[in-house]
């Protein structure tokens, strides 16, 4: 019996349920933050928006050197070449490490002109400023987190993310609530304080990592154990690879910065209500992104196994699995609406206005499922450049589709979510005709 018949509709559950959960978890993050932010005011609640997407840009320029990183480790697992997956691992600790340092000073030099420029209201600015300054500090954390992410997906042990971010939530939802609304002897800091709250939680997170996996991990099987001596030509060979990764998720997030940027010169009402939505698209996101990723791992060891042909199969068994939780959700946010919204607020006229950007977002993701799956699938192959190319296509048309629409006609909110229709429609059939074509096939990393 080969391996390849592992790669079953079980089989796929059983990687992707963990990460599924992880992400699940990290999301609550955010909403924990927007739930807190909503019950101060509008202010705070269409800042963190812009200020979380903000942050949001940077921290996924670090998080697409993991996923660079997390393809050629389960390359490496796939060909049994386990003591590289540690030798991969800490080049890239140390990269990122470095890459945080440096990311905090420029945005501590830049970031206040560029909010000011950027954003109409000079509340709002300010309090997103407040929030992206504190909040980049966790950097230093969350990057090396995104190293172990990149481990433990990679070889596919990926029951440990379950637990790490139950851990990270809960401490999350503490010092929020604490430093949020000023809790046991605390001041309350508002924005700030949701800000400081997710750094500590992000530290939480990473003491969790380190303990798990001295104690819990085969680190001698693969290389965990060893001291490594840095070099310049390894770090290039994973740079090779995620250097596209990087650039293709700091564009991605970064139009999406846009998109928050047009929305708010629509009045900071159409911008919390934007705020609520984008919360409540990021929790059916996450089972969209869960088996996303554990598509681009598991296409990536079947290739090491010497099993390309089977790669199309797993694409399409992934899918399917994939729309039953994301119709389901669908369906639930559509039926119970106000339901759904009044997680994040209880602002009335917010919670009546959200209701028709809620319906387009989820109509949204009929597409949006299979295009981020096919996606991610080329990227599994190593074909990271390829895969920034086409989804840069996707890119340009969602730009031109939002400064027509959005800052030319600037209309109801629930219209300028129709730009995530026309963006996923363009990804799935970019990316379709590419797997297709089966030009993927031969790169070796």
């Amino acid at each position: 019996m080969t391996k390849t018949l592992n790669y079953s509709y079980s089989h796929i559950w059983k990687v992707a349920w963990p990460i599924l959960i992880s992400l699940i978890m990290e999301q609550l993050l955010g909403m924990t933050d927007t739930a807190f932010l909503g019950r101060v005011g509008e202010v705070e609640l269409g800042a963190s928006a812009i200020a979380g997407v903000y942050y949001m840009a940077i921290f996924v320029t670090g998080l697409g050197f993991g996923i660079g990183s997390q393809i050629i480790i389960a390359r490496r697992n796939g060909e049994g070449n386990w003591k590289e997956t540690g030798n991969i691992f800490w080049h890239g600790v140390c990269f990122l490490i470095g890459f945080a340092v440096l990311v905090i000073a420029l945005s501590e030099m830049f970031s206040p002109w560029i909010l000011d420029r950027l954003i109409d209201s000079p509340e709002i600015s300010s309090a997103a400023m407040d929030y992206v300054r504190w909040r980049l500090i966790g950097l230093i954390f969350a990057f090396v987190t995104v190293m172990f992410r990149a481990f433990y997906i990679g070889t596919t042990q990926t029951r440990t993310l379950t637990l790490n971010s139950i851990v990270m939530v809960l401490s999350n939802v503490v010092f929020n609530w604490i430093l949020v609304f000023g809790k046991l002897g605390f001041p309350a800091l508002g924005i700030a304080g949701a800000a400081i709250g997710s750094t500590l939680a992000e530290l939480v997170s990473l003491v969790f990592f380190i303990v798990y996996t001295a104690t819990k991990t085969d680190c001698m099987k693969y290389g965990l154990n060893r001291k490594i001596h840095f070099d310049w030509k390894k770090l290039r060979d994973i740079l090779s690879v995620s250097v596209w990764t990087m650039i293709q998720n700091f564009l991605s997030v970064s139009t999406w910065f846009i998109f928050f940027m047009f929305v708010e010169h629509l009045g900071e009402r159409a911008l919390a209500i934007s705020n609520v939505t984008r919360s409540i698209s990021g929790f059916i996101w996450v089972f969209v992104s869960a088996f996303a990723s554990t598509c681009s791992s598991l296409v990536s060891n079947l290739i090491g196994e010497g099993h390309t042909d089977s790669v199309p199969r797993l694409i399409r068994r992934v899918i399917k699995l994939a729309y039953l939780p994301v119709a389901a959700l669908i369906i639930l946010f559509i039926i119970f609406p106000e339901a759904v919204i009044g997680i994040y607020t209880d602002i009335p006229d917010i919670v009546t206005g959200t209701v028709p950007s809620l319906v387009v977002m989820c109509i949204s993701y009929l597409l949006t499922c299979p295009a981020l799956i096919c996606f991610n699938a080329i990227s599994g192959t190593g074909n990271t450049r390829t895969a920034f190319v086409l989804e840069m296509s996707a890119l340009v048309i969602y730009i031109i589709f939002c400064t027509i629409v959005i800052a030319g006609i600037q209309p109801d909110v629930a219209v300028c979510w129709t730009a995530e229709i026309v963006y996923s429609l363009s990804m799935l059939l970019i990316c379709a005709s590419y797997l297709y074509s089966g030009r993927w096939k031969g790169t070796r990393i």
